[in-house]
């Protein structure tokens, strides 16, 4: 009897083998690769078989992993590491000037166009997955149940498209902007567009400047997206297919997000809320860094970290912020690829890298200071830590403010930063106890809900392979012109109507009036 548990346990395995699906993951790279990887690992423990489609120059996804099997495209573009870091250090160079109209403009024109480079990278990629012959064979064959892709850029879409199956996102950009403005209704009377860091209350003017937003984000997409994609897809399925539907069509957008941090907005029933999936409870840390952070006594530990880009900060800006630490009693942990600062103080170790989500959940850590990247945010939500923020670009200003507006979070501009400045925010975070209780009681928000983010995800992702799809879920408003979707052909016909049956009484009483008139005349002569 007692290999009755193994034998189960073996048992219980093949049972997942046996009703296991076939998924196949087409995936972005950098850090949208660390969440997409959680459902990826998720995936495999339940028994799924997973394959993973990856560029020979990917810098995250590996060739070899125990939770998914790869294939390997030769790619020599994409997104580089090299391009990044040339990227990152030109941005840098931008944003320490003061902000400004010209600056956002100047901004905004360089992330468009190395994103342009980016997309017709990922698009050439594509193209050589769709010419080869043999691998596309090899896909057809291979029976996937469904394709789950990031389309932050695209290709994924364009692939589930061509293999004819369902398609799952992990999603909160699209190669459009944010998720929910491609599907869903987005009023712009209160639904704030990213990049103008406003929120769902907005003033006359800021409605104005909301609108000017919009704007000038149908003009980026039109400007250094939409050709290349439509191009690819004219190529590829004819010019009768409009790309955005396919990617419109999509059954599941698993969003990494929820209403915790975002404003109330009207949404769709194939949008699944995951914020915080990729969060979990602290780990033990390893043996060097829990002596560390336990050496930090009842003053705490503060964290920092700006992410895979923004690890290596000009040279002026990190001796001050070096500067700033050394005068403060808690101990800090800073992920810092650069020179070491000539003033840094005992109390601050430097990492090249650092287990975040056990730092931010270990009961020592005080203060997370961060760039304001989505996962980071989460992470802070999930474990009550508040945080001090240095937005530098992309979807960072936009996620701090929210964060700031909820009185989580103070901001600093690193176009303005020194040490006494850096000093001050800081012990403001940590002595104003608002911060903190305010993150806790959005951490509270967060975890009260039925079941965990990852589970919810892992259901409707299987939910697409019992049933082979959801189109029941999928809304037909972007099929519509936008005549039709704002119903003005019917606006208009009913407003033609009115006219006529307004013309016709006002002939009528005319006919009337003229006829007693000649009657009048007829019994007057």
């Amino acid at each position: 009897m007692h290999h009755l548990p193994a034998t189960l346990l073996v048992f219980l395995s093949m049972l997942s083998q046996v009703f296991g699906g076939k998924v196949l993951v087409y995936p972005l790279d950098g850090s949208h690769w660390v969440n997409m990887k959680v459902l990826v690992e998720e995936l495999h423990t339940r028994g799924h078989n997973v394959t993973v489609l990856r560029a020979s120059n990917s810098w995250y996804i590996k060739e070899e992993s125990p939770f998914y099997n790869s294939i390997t495209v030769y790619n020599s573009g994409g997104i580089g590491k090299e391009l990044l870091d040339t990227f990152a250090k030109h941005i840098l160079v931008i944003r320490r000037e003061k902000l400004s109209f010209w600056t956002h403009l100047t901004l905004a024109s360089e992330v468009g166009t190395v994103f342009e480079e980016m997309h017709r990278n990922q698009l050439v990629l594509m193209g050589k997955i769709f010419e080869n012959k043999d691998l596309m064979t090899s896909l057809q064959t291979a029976k996937y149940d469904l394709v789950m892709t990031d389309p932050a850029f695209g290709g994924g879409f364009f692939l589930a498209h061509r293999l004819g199956l369902p398609l799952v996102l992990n999603v909160r950009w699209t190669i459009h902007g944010e998720a929910h403005f491609e599907i869903a209704p987005s009023p712009l009377s209160y639904v704030p567009v990213p990049g103008v860091e406003l929120t769902d209350k907005m003033t006359f003017v800021q409605r104005v400047q909301n609108i000017m937003g919009y704007m000038f984000s149908h003009y980026q997409r039109a400007r250094f997206i939409s050709s290349h994609y439509q191009s690819f897809c004219n190529k590829y399925f004819g010019s009768e297919i409009n790309y955005k539907s396919l990617l419109q069509d999509a059954d599941i957008w698993l969003m990494r997000n929820d209403f915790t941090f975002e404003f109330p907005r009207p949404t769709m029933p194939n949008i699944v809320y995951m914020a915080g999936f990729q969060c979990k409870p602290a780990k033990p840390l390893p043996a060097d860094l829990d002596k560390f952070v336990q050496s930090s006594g009842d003053h705490g530990l503060i964290v920092m970290s700006l992410g895979t880009l923004f690890s290596h900060l000009p040279q002026d800006i990190t001796e001050e912020i070096a500067a700033a630490f050394a005068r403060l009693p808690q101990k800090v942990i800073w992920r810092h690829m650069g020179p070491r600062p000539v003033n840094i103080g005992d109390n601050t170790l430097l990492v090249d890298w650092l287990p975040q989500n056990d730092l931010l959940g270990h009961p020592q850590t005080k203060v997370f200071i961060t760039h304001g990247g989505t996962n980071g945010i989460q992470e802070a939500i999930y474990h009550g830590v508040p945080i001090l923020g240095l937005p530098i670009v992309f979807d960072q200003p936009d996620n701090l403010s929210r964060m700031k507006i909820r009185g989580t979070a103070k901001l600093l501009d690193i176009a303005e930063l020194n040490s006494t400045m850096f000093l001050q925010a800081l012990e403001e975070v940590l002595y104003n106890s608002s911060y903190k209780e305010n993150m806790q009681r959005l951490s509270k928000l967060h975890r009260d809900q039925p079941m965990k983010p990852l589970d919810r995800a892992v259901f409707w992702i299987e939910f697409v392979m019992r049933n082979g799809g959801a189109p029941h879920l999928r809304t037909q408003s972007f099929r519509m012109s936008w005549i039709e979707y704002y119903c003005i052909d019917v606006a208009l016909t009913l407003l033609i109507i009115v006219a006529l049956f307004c013309f016709m009484i006002y002939s009528i009483i005319k006919c009337l009036c003229c006829k007693v008139v000649f009657k009048k005349k007829i019994k007057s002569e």
